[in-house]
């Protein structure tokens, strides 16, 4: 989503996004409103928002993963739609939540994204 929004300038053109899933989420529905007010660019189509289109804790989490060049799993008890949906994606670096986790996992992950 900001990759489009933002693709015509020099400072994004080969950024590149991780998206970390947490246990972190919210009970209640944006307003009707949000896709209005997430259009910040002419760049932004319709199309570009339909992840978000539910309005909800989920729908957040999932338009930010689907535009994501990375997933991580940033806690042990995530969304069992979310897990299910970006555990494993085609074309996509994912690195599930590991307490054992060292920076060896990240650094890796951040050298692949570079190339």
């Amino acid at each position: 989503y900001l990759k489009t929004a933002y693709k015509k300038e020099p400072v994004f053109a080969h950024s590149k996004i991780i998206y970390t899933l947490g246990n972190n989420s919210f009970k209640e529905k944006l307003s009707a409103d949000f896709l209005k007010i997430a259009n910040i660019s002419p760049n932004i189509k319709d199309k570009d928002l339909e992840p978000f289109k539910d309005l909800n804790n989920v729908a957040m989490q999932r338009g930010g993963a689907t535009y994501a060049d990375a997933i991580t799993f940033g806690a042990e008890k995530i969304d069992k739609k979310l897990v299910e949906e970006f555990g494993k994606v085609r074309g996509k670096k994912v690195l599930t939540h590991s307490d054992d986790a060292d920076l060896t996992d990240y650094l890796q992950l951040y050298s692949d994204l570079a190339k």
